[in-house]
């Protein structure tokens, strides 16, 4: 990008690459900085069709909060790797069909919190909460948390494009059994992420491994191990334009459609 950046505040390094702010620049945004863009190049000489997915990812946010909201009742959301404010955000999809609907969106970026209070400054049922989601007991013990989420109804758990970026070392299965742990029957696991179901993935994950530190690919019976026994929604997990389409499919899917994968199940 020609443009200059924007002066970074006090707490956001400018020199140092973020999982927010790549994802930013794969959408198109304008809340990155030079380094994010760089490494996001690199990853776009391995999948060019990386804008694709990103927007594929924010379809199936839309229809997944549009069925926790319109099917399964849910009227709290616990967004987890939330990244940037962008369009069609969880607590835009969700109060549009229930206004009373509560979100609060957790991320470990500074930026996202500095955009995030500027975008809810006027809205009293959504809230954004600076922490590490690979911390359950901090996550669900602030007081912001609790504000909003009655943890004695049901709760959408959300880790929409953001597994990926958790190490096998950091227990990523243990940290969404601990999220759903702590809410009651009736609650709904949402999970997206890439999937290691064609041969470009490899070369991928090195890309994000080496660039970014983080982006592991996991097979579909890895991802499906995320639900544990959970009772899964139809049609499973599956390729994101898979998941409950609003219009029927009727082509082959290509390399950015089947490069993430997603899934939702019920608490019972």
């Amino acid at each position: 990008m020609a443009e200059q950046d924007r002066p970074a505040s006090g707490d956001v390094d400018p020199t140092t690459p973020s999982i927010a702010r790549a994802y930013d620049v794969v959408l198109g945004g304008k809340d990155n900085f030079a380094i994010d863009r760089a490494i996001v190049g690199e990853m776009l000489k391995i999948v060019p069709q990386l804008p694709e997915v990103a927007a594929y990812n924010r379809q199936v946010l839309s229809r997944g909060v549009r069925y926790l909201v319109e099917e399964a009742g849910i009227r709290q959301f616990l967004d987890l790797g939330s990244g940037l404010p962008t369009r069609e955000n969880t607590h835009q999809v969700a109060q549009r069909s229930a206004p009373e609907a509560r979100v609060v969106y957790v991320d470990n970026d500074p930026i996202v919190l500095a955009h995030g209070r500027s975008l809810l400054v006027e809205n009293d049922n959504t809230t954004v909460v600076t922490a590490d989601l690979r911390d359950p007991a901090a996550v669900l013990a602030h007081p912001e948390v609790h504000r909003l989420i009655d943890f004695s109804e049901p709760v959408g758990v959300m880790l929409v494009g953001i597994l990926h970026h958790l190490h096998d070392s950091e227990d990523p299965r243990g940290v969404a059994k601990a999220y759903m742990d702590a809410v009651p029957s009736g609650s709904h696991l949402f999970m997206t992420s890439f999937c290691a179901s064609f041969p470009e993935a490899a070369a991928l994950e090195q890309t994000y491994l080496s660039v970014l530190g983080t982006g592991r690919f996991r097979t579909s019976e890895e991802l499906r191990g995320f639900f544990g026994d959970l009772e899964m929604i139809e049609p499973g997990l599956v390729s994101l334009p898979e998941w409950r389409p609003e219009t029927p499919l009727d082509h082959e899917l290509s390399v950015a459609e089947r490069l993430m994968a997603g899934g939702m199940a019920r608490k019972p």
